[in-house]
């Protein structure tokens, strides 16, 4: 079992534990800490495990994003744990590891490539964790601060010690993060600077596949969007999320009447087929910067280049307004 921060008392992967949560655990969501408990088990398995309470803390059920305290039991029941697979690929951790764009004894911030996942877990092989900590051994403790999905590209922040992630994860909490993408739209986009509120429902498909939908029954969910530049059948988007729902930009722009292009799970075909024939192989979405105070109140702010592919594709369309 990987140590944590707690007493555990039992052993075993195929028996019943119960961790006691210490001071360096508390305020990390128990999805992310099941993880961490139970190596190798797929994401989808350990959501299953909460929706069905199957995880129980100080006897009660809890929800994935329920934040641990200190002094919580948690207990974790048994999980089959996946057979280890082989090592990161030593080309793509060094390829990853030449991507970083920032770091510092704390953080570390890398332009995460399209079609790279954050993690490894639910049939990926190896995610970002996984290749920088084959590239950098030193990085034991590596963990993400938030997410990008897999088809996006761009400004990914990591904590390189837990007491970095409990105050970056605060931060975020308190929405004092500012983030900036650039998002390639179906349409002519006549709507000016569009503060979007639309609350986000994620639905589990078979396998543990995440679908996002708009209801009332979901979270609180607000993207500001505005116009980059004009391509009369395509539109170039300047996105700001101003929460941190799953897909949360890709979902807001198609309930706007502008999913974004190469998008299969909420595009557009015509649209995308229509940008296939640009040259353009992936989703259309750039995590362009992200800024944020350290711990001194000074604002830091990254910024990762748009990819060639993205930019190859922009030149290939006439522009109709302003840069």
């Amino acid at each position: 079992m990987r140590p944590t921060d707690g007493k555990t008392r039992g052993s075993g992967t195929e028996a019943v534990r119960k961790v006691e949560i210490g001071a360096g655990a508390a305020g990390q969501r128990i999805d992310n800490f099941l993880r961490r408990e139970l190596p190798g088990v797929p994401k989808s398995r350990v959501y299953r495990l909460l929706r069905r309470g199957e995880v129980r803390i100080n006897g009660g059920r809890v929800k994935a994003d329920y934040r641990l305290r200190e002094g919580d039991t948690v207990r974790i029941p048994p999980a089959r744990l996946r057979t280890p697979g082989s090592a990161p690929p030593d080309g793509a951790a060094r390829a990853l590891a030449r991507r970083v764009l920032y770091e510092d004894r704390d953080l570390l911030v890398v332009d995460k490539p399209a079609g790279t996942a954050a993690h490894g877990g639910s049939g990926v092989s190896h995610g970002v964790i996984e290749l920088l900590r084959h590239a950098r051994p030193e990085l034991a403790e590596l963990s993400l601060v938030h997410r990008l999905d897999r088809e996006t590209s761009g400004c990914l922040v990591l904590a390189k010690r837990r007491s970095a992630l409990r105050r970056l994860h605060a931060v975020f909490r308190a929405g004092r993060v500012e983030k900036n993408y650039l998002a390639l739209a179906a349409g002519d986009w006549q709507r000016g600077e569009l503060l979007l509120e639309a609350p986000l429902l994620v639905k589990h498909r078979e396998g543990g596949e995440r679908h996002v939908i708009v209801s009332e029954a979901g979270k609180p969910a607000a993207t500001r969007f505005g116009l980059s530049r004009s391509y009369g059948r395509f539109s170039l988007l300047r996105c700001q999320p101003l929460t941190g729902r799953t897909h949360q930009i890709r979902v807001h722009a198609a309930h706007a009447g502008h999913p974004l292009v190469v998008d299969t799970r909420y595009g557009d075909a015509a649209a995308n087929e229509e940008a296939r024939a640009l040259g353009l192989r992936r989703l259309f979405l750039h995590a362009q910067a992200i800024g944020f105070p350290d711990d001194s109140g000074n604002e830091l702010h990254f910024t990762a280049p748009l990819p060639d592919e993205l930019q190859r594709c922009l030149d290939a369309l006439d522009p109709k307004g302003p840069a």
